[in-house]
């Protein structure tokens, strides 16, 4: 479980930083963070950073993708989760 615990919390700070330096760099018109990274950190448990990033910086906000994408991702996230938990499935 800890293991899990700790890929999750990374990869969501993660995602969360990466968000607000997008935004940053977003202003000033500098190189910018390719949107499929954002995904899949998300994938690897970031989505709970990225949402919170995304509403946070007000980046990426007005794109379906990421406004619909990102809570999919998590929503399957903490189905999976639950399955896990609800048939003692080891994951990690």
């Amino acid at each position: 479980m800890k293991p899990l615990l700790y890929l999750c919390l990374g990869a969501s700070l993660l995602d969360f930083i990466l968000m607000g330096i997008d935004k940053r760099r977003a202003k000033t018109g500098a190189w910018r963070i390719a949107e499929k990274w954002f995904f899949l950190i998300a994938l690897a448990g970031g989505a709970p950073g990225a949402i919170l990033g995304m509403y946070t910086f007000r980046h990426k906000t007005l794109h379906k993708r990421f406004r619909w994408g990102l809570p999919a991702i998590l929503v399957l996230q903490l189905a999976t989760l639950w399955f896990r938990y609800e048939y003692a499935i080891e994951l990690l």
